[in-house]
């Protein structure tokens, strides 16, 4: 018997083109795929609010692991499948941290079951005023004027962007006094080239998240998709993985085969030719 098989793919430099969307190609065969009875679904360290955006058109019942994976949710409803948030302690001493290095976080929670970020507007940066302007009229959007209540709810994400200089002397201190307590990101941004600082509870990395994800559907096997050094756990994860031809180096040589690049719905052609078998 053929086993279960759950396909995940990377969004941001693999599914989707350089201009931050989905082709209609790659939109028009993952929805015939998934009605077929393919089961789908991309880890992206977007949110669900601006992954769907991105990915509009999408529209197959599929589940979503975004935040790198500290949600799994309904594409259909945005309902919450599963969540992995920091402790109120480890919260504010992640935030203790970063402020103490001169660091004016994004703060991403659950307040009232709603999701809300959260930054003192009057101390942020130009990069991340640059990024927090972007999303203004965002339901999500919470400036505050100072720190009192920014660590309101449940918190599930930072997001630090601010010169490599400020970044990486908090993000060496995280990684040796938080050691199996954070999921860390540090990268540059591909679209805006700012460097960039996450920080996610233990649990929520896309290799958790497609763990967690095979027991709620059931799935055997995981094949695979991703173009960043940050999908290697993932395609460590995987029982098959696959990178586009843009991708990095490094992830290629983890990678069972390269595929299409981005701009050439490699992943969606993929697709079409192996679950059609």
């Amino acid at each position: 018997m053929t086993p279960k098989t759950l396909y995940v793919s990377d969004l941001d430099g693999t599914l989707l083109r350089p201009d931050e969307r989905i082709s209609p190609f790659s939109c028009e065969t993952i929805n015939q795929l998934a009605e077929d009875g393919m089961l789908f679904s991309y880890a992206t360290a977007r949110s669900f609010h601006t992954a769907k955006k991105c990915a509009a058109g999408l529209t197959a019942k599929i589940p979503l692991i975004v935040y790198n994976g500290a949600f799994i949710l309904d594409n259909a409803t945005g309902a919450i499948l599963q969540k992995n948030t920091f402790s109120a302690a480890d919260a504010a001493e992640i935030y203790a941290l970063l402020r103490s290095h001169g660091i004016f976080p994004i703060v991403y929670a659950l307040i009232d079951g709603i999701e809300k970020f959260s930054y003192e507007e009057p101390q942020i940066p130009a990069c991340t005023r640059d990024f927090v302007l972007s999303r203004k009229g965002d339901f999500r959007d919470r400036p505050l004027q100072n720190e009192e209540n920014i660590l309101t709810g449940e918190v599930y994400y930072f997001t630090c962007i601010d010169a490599e200089t400020t970044l990486s002397p908090a993000y060496a201190l995280l990684q040796e006094e938080f050691a199996g307590r954070c999921n860390l990101v540090y990268q540059k941004d591909i679209y805006s080239g700012e460097q960039w600082l996450e920080i996610m509870p233990a649990a929520a990395t896309k290799a958790s998240a497609i763990r967690q994800l095979k027991t709620i559907t059931g799935a055997e096997k995981v094949v695979a998709f991703g173009d960043g050094v940050n999908d290697i756990p993932m395609f460590l994860e995987a029982d098959e993985a696959y990178a586009v031809a843009n991708a990095d180096p490094r992830l290629k040589e983890t990678a069972a085969g390269i595929i299409g690049a981005n701009t050439e719905d490699g992943v969606a052609k993929w697709l079409l030719t192996h679950t059609a078998e």
